[in-house]
């Protein structure tokens, strides 16, 4: 799974908890997608969260 190269956002790891209790692992992967974003006036392609694309971390080219 690829991380986020703007806020460094990857996959989370925990627990399912059943209504008895028992638990088994469990990994969240983030929304991380691959977009060509201009970097210094060239486009590059790069991992961006959808939460950066929405805020406008990143001007996509």
């Amino acid at each position: 799974m690829a991380k986020c190269d703007i806020c460094g956002k990857g996959v989370h790891f925990g627990n399912n908890v059943s209504h008895s209790h028992r638990r088994s692992n469990h990994i969240w992967k983030s929304n991380v997608r691959s977009v060509m974003c201009k970097i210094g006036g060239n486009a590059k392609r790069m991992h961006v969260c959808t939460k950066c694309l929405k805020s406008g971390a990143v001007e996509r080219a």
